[in-house]
């Protein structure tokens, strides 16, 4: 590579980016909430299968543009599949459980989309075109089960569902008792009446990146970044590691993207497990694993409902089995097991806008960089973030890579970058703020409310981070390649938890 770092790459991803690339993913012209809108039975599949697509559109007809997402020179995409016209119908309203709050659309299936072999795994875009320029995405994963490429990209699907207002219920708010109907975005929504469990059968809401969640901004930039260099890659959802942990075993490195905090107790457990036998972790975000889900069944497919309730107390599983009980975090009783256990730091607040603060330039991390002690990169850390406590439980050979005052929220608030290695295991890489990936886009081809453009002397300085942490984290065990050193006890000697935080993410 340019910088000197080596890589693990595959031809058939640079041949795949080689291939015409086009900016039409783009949904284009101003787009009315629920003109056209639909979500997928499943958010993953393999060659071989169908998926099945459930549409509600005002359109008289509409056709479907599959878009692998990726580099292809710079356009961000590339046509793979375009369906025939479909008959546009209104579906009926969705359902709303009592109490659970729970939405979910029994609707009529609209068409099958053929996955087969002429779709390469990935991240894909489905797009939905009415016949007067009605468009919003359905996002979709194809993955392949039997890859054992250096990485595998994980997207976030139960943080995004968790947060989808779609229906007037997420796992953060529901509609007051004097809200307005379904469909009314004025209503009145608070805690209290939040959904315990939401469904993924519904679309994500037109609003929220045009239904592509937060695949666009979390996401997507960093993909970007590793197709562009030809990586060694593959593609699943959070969903899949809860169905088959095991097949961690086949990669050397899973990225876990933006924002992934709802985690499951098969998805924790299948990477402690794999972290123990030599699988790196690349945390590039904050907040993650912070609270656990149960997924269960809908008519519509398995794994299809995430459980949350977010109060120990409200859970029929407490006093059943309190490993699965989803409280309000997986720190607290009865789980009590700090996400600091697994990644090094811990979640501390949200809310952040911050520049982030070199602690350690000597560190790999930081190779080719140039970058000194005390060095400021302008407004990185955003949003969410997380902090290495020497006081709560966890690992004790911590680096902290970064160490960065996040003043606006408080005095003794801080984000840390830390990477640890486990004992003959695997490395974990956390960059403790959930704004990470989002900084390192670095084209001009998109307009910039669609995916932001490269900051000056600072995207250059975060991709150039990356490309050590490609070379480090998807060579081998990191607890060979780079095991850590403790630096934490002299780049920040007092740890301990500030106030506790005002806002909850």
């Amino acid at each position: 590579m340019p910088g000197g770092s080596v890589v693990p790459t595959a031809v058939w991803v640079q041949e795949e980016n080689a291939r015409a690339g086009t900016t039409n993913w783009v949904v284009s012209g101003h787009q009315v909430p629920r003109a056209i809108e639909g979500f997928a039975n499943v958010t993953s599949a393999v060659a071989g299968t169908d998926v099945t697509l459930f549409v509600n559109t005002v359109a008289r007809s509409f056709h479907v543009e599959a878009y692998r997402m990726g580099y292809y020179q710079g356009l961000g995409a590339r046509l793979v599949w375009t369906s025939d016209d479909v008959t546009g119908i209104e579906q009926p309203a969705p359902t709303v459980a009592a109490f659970l709050n729970m939405v979910q659309c029994p609707w009529t299936p609209s068409l099958t989309v053929p996955i087969d072999d002429s779709w390469p795994p990935g991240a894909y875009l489905l797009k939905l075109v009415g016949d007067f320029g009605e468009q919003q995405y359905i996002p979709l994963c194809v993955r392949d089960d039997a890859s054992t490429a250096a990485f595998v990209v994980q997207h976030s699907v139960t943080t995004w569902q968790a947060y989808n207002l779609w229906g007037g219920y997420s796992l953060y708010n529901g509609l007051t008792a004097g809200g307005l109907a379904y469909g009314q975005s004025t209503a009145g929504k608070d805690f209290a009446h939040r959904a315990r469990i939401v469904s993924f059968d519904r679309p994500y809401s037109q609003d929220w990146a045009q239904g592509a969640s937060d695949f666009i901004g979390n996401e997507f930039p960093l993909i970007f970044h590793m197709e562009s260099l030809g990586l060694d890659l593959t593609y699943w959802t959070d969903v899949d590691l809860h169905e088959r942990p095991e097949l961690l075993l086949q990669h050397r490195c899973l990225f876990s993207l933006g924002h992934d905090e709802y985690w499951s107790l098969e998805m924790r457990d299948g990477a402690v497990q794999a972290l123990d036998l030599g699988v790196n972790f690349g945390i590039l975000g904050a907040n993650a694993c912070y609270r656990q889900i149960r997924l269960e069944p809908s008519p519509v497919g398995p794994n299809r409902l995430q459980v949350c309730y977010k109060s120990a107390s409200e859970d029929p599983m407490l006093g059943k089995n309190n490993a699965v009980v989803t409280g309000p975090e997986w720190s607290a009783p009865p789980t009590s097991w700090p996400e600091c256990q697994l990644i090094g730091s811990m979640y501390e607040d949200v809310g952040a806008d911050a520049d982030l603060v070199v602690a350690d330039p000597s560190s790999w991390v930081w190779a080719g960089t140039g970058v000194t002690a005390g060095q400021k990169l302008p407004n990185v850390v955003q949003g969410e973030y997380d902090r290495f406590d020497s006081t709560l439980p966890g690992p004790r050979n911590v680096d902290i890579v970064a160490h960065s005052p996040v003043a606006n929220r408080g005095p003794g608030r801080f984000s840390d970058v830390t990477w640890y290695t486990a004992y003959g295991g695997g490395g974990v890489f956390a960059t403790g703020n959930a704004s990470w990936v989002n900084k390192l886009s670095n084209t001009t081809a998109f307009p910039t409310d669609v995916v932001p453009a490269a900051i000056p002397g600072v995207t250059e300085i975060l991709l150039r981070v990356m490309e050590n942490v490609y070379g480090v984290l998807g060579i081998g065990l990191g607890s060979e390649n780079q095991p850590s050193r403790a630096n934490w006890s002299v780049v920040a000697p007092v740890s301990g938890p500030p106030s506790p935080p005002t806002v909850t993410a």
